[in-house]
């Protein structure tokens, strides 16, 4: 991409994904997170309907009359986006990429993010790290991310392990971390294990329209993972079930590895409406902390 082409792209996404959060998800997201517990504000005049168990009784003992204490959520949160630039990544319809959608995710998190004061980082990987942005505050952070994720064209395979391996190496304390990639890879369960239990681990699989559904008849690939295009042929129905019945299976033993591990899932498709997805999960999890 031309770098006026690029500036543009991520100018559009800009406008786009603000728009978005600071109409459908901003409070969504403040509300989908705890934050690392309270901590004390100050004390102030007791006053009827308070806690008793709030009572500061030495404040109290020393004024005469009763103080509380007060207390604020200490929010600050840690957000990574570990993200699939493999060649697969490549893959989409004339509308939309799953690339193009990656950087419109790292946008829309971005930016919900800094509206809440978190902190947030990047780890692009393949098959190997890509490029790792420290976890930081402020609009520009976000940008850089946006504009990275739209330019990288290094390519590879995809290899889950590789990034969640160097994940568990430099995020020492718990953040909330979403995993972003198609998923066509195998063999990474304890590391997502492993990152499961020291961080909030979400992983979002991102589908190209009609991956599923492919047309009828021979078609050539873009280069994808192993970097040569292909011609792929389905003519055949039966060509074209098997390798439905393949993917569809492939997509339920990753449910099933999510879901034992106690980790919520979040499923889009490239060109779709990626804002619904996301608004749907935060509430979701927004239910659960009020139980």
């Amino acid at each position: 991409m031309q770098a006026d082409d690029l500036l543009r792209e991520v100018r559009r996404i800009q406008i786009r994904t603000n728009r978005m959060v600071d109409e459908v998800l901003g409070g969504e997201y403040h509300s989908a997170f705890k934050g690392r517990g309270l901590e004390f504000a100050e004390v102030r005049d007791y006053v009827p309907g308070d806690d008793i168990r709030t009572i500061d009784w030495n404040v109290t003992a020393r004024m005469g009359h009763p103080y509380v204490k007060r207390y604020v959520e200490e929010r600050e949160l840690t957000i990574l986006l570990l993200v699939d630039v493999s060649d697969s990544m490549s893959f989409g319809n004339d509308l939309r990429l799953k690339r193009e959608s990656l950087a419109e995710m790292a946008a829309l998190l971005g930016f919900s993010a800094i509206k809440n004061n978190d902190r947030i980082g990047m780890i692009a990987f393949s098959d190997r790290i890509i490029q790792y942005v420290p976890p930081r505050k402020g609009v520009s952070g976000v940008l850089r991310m946006v504009r990275d994720l739209l330019d990288i064209r290094h390519g590879g395979e995809t290899r889950i392990s590789v990034v969640l391996e160097h994940l568990l190496a430099v995020q020492k304390r718990r953040a909330v971390v979403f995993l972003i990639s198609d998923f066509h890879d195998h063999d990474f369960e304890q590391p997502l294990k492993l990152a499961a239990v020291k961080h909030d681990l979400i992983p979002v699989r991102i589908a190209a329209e009609g991956e599923l559904t492919p047309p009828a008849g021979r078609i050539q690939t873009r280069p994808l993972e192993g970097g040569f295009p292909r011609i792929l042929d389905f003519s055949s129905y039966r060509v074209r079930e098997r390798y439905r019945s393949r993917l569809k299976a492939h997509y339920r033993k990753l449910d099933v590895l999510f879901r034992r591990q106690g980790m919520d899932s979040i499923e889009v498709t490239a060109g779709g409406d990626m804002y619904r997805a996301f608004r749907m999960f935060f509430e979701m999890r927004k239910r659960r902390l009020v139980r």
